[in-house]
């Protein structure tokens, strides 16, 4: 069984025992969350999809790690203007485990 879940402005699919990365979430580390934006359902080939949510899905989770990504590197330059600007970024994320899905 999988579903797809919409949680910080993005859409993963999941399924029940998985590690995902998400956005941060205000939650504490071993928390317990209830995921109540779910896209679709599917269970072998039968798939339920909302319109836009799936009506009484939900996706429990538990907040295993808070992190910050790997640094990506910006360099903005403007050619025979002497303009050169170097920035770095490092994005927070949450770390959870999926545990169960109900449908």
């Amino acid at each position: 069984m999988y579903a797809v879940i919409k949680t910080g402005g993005k859409q993963y699919r999941v399924a029940a025992g998985e590690k995902i990365k998400v956005e941060q979430i205000a939650a504490e580390v071993g928390q317990e969350i209830v995921i109540d934006q779910v896209l679709a359902v599917g269970n072998g080939a039968e798939l339920k999809v909302g319109t836009p949510l799936v009506s009484g899905a939900t996706v429990k989770a538990t907040v295993v790690a808070h992190g910050r990504g790997d640094k990506i590197r910006i360099f903005k330059m403007r050619r025979r203007k002497h303009y050169q600007k170097r920035q770095g970024h490092r994005q927070n994320f949450t770390e959870l485990q999926i545990a169960s899905i109900a449908a």
